[in-house]
């Protein structure tokens, strides 16, 4: 099954420029799924997206067809054919 990844500019560093990434999983497809598959490419990317028990980490966030992923079952969330995960780290400052 093939989904599409959608990285901001500051996480491009970590896949290699890319600003759109195409994921071959399994099905049944999960949000964790993915990640691990971008694990295995990109380790580097891992490091900043889950934490050291593989979960999602606090201050990113994950959008499955534009619904933020932590209200659909985490990474349990359920992926279909052609869908888009957009990932968007939390920005601060002041």
């Amino acid at each position: 099954m093939r989904i599409t990844v959608l990285l901001p500019g500051t996480l491009r560093e970590k896949a290699g420029g890319e600003s759109r990434l195409a994921v071959e999983v399994a099905e049944p497809a999960t949000l964790g799924a993915v990640l691990d598959a971008l694990a295995e490419r990109y380790p580097a990317l891992e490091r900043r997206l889950r934490d050291e028990q593989a979960g999602l980490r606090r201050y990113v966030n994950f959008y499955v067809d534009g619904e933020e992923c932590r209200h659909r079952g985490g990474t349990a969330t359920v992926l279909r054919e052609d869908t888009e995960v957009q990932i968007i780290p939390s920005v601060a400052g002041g």
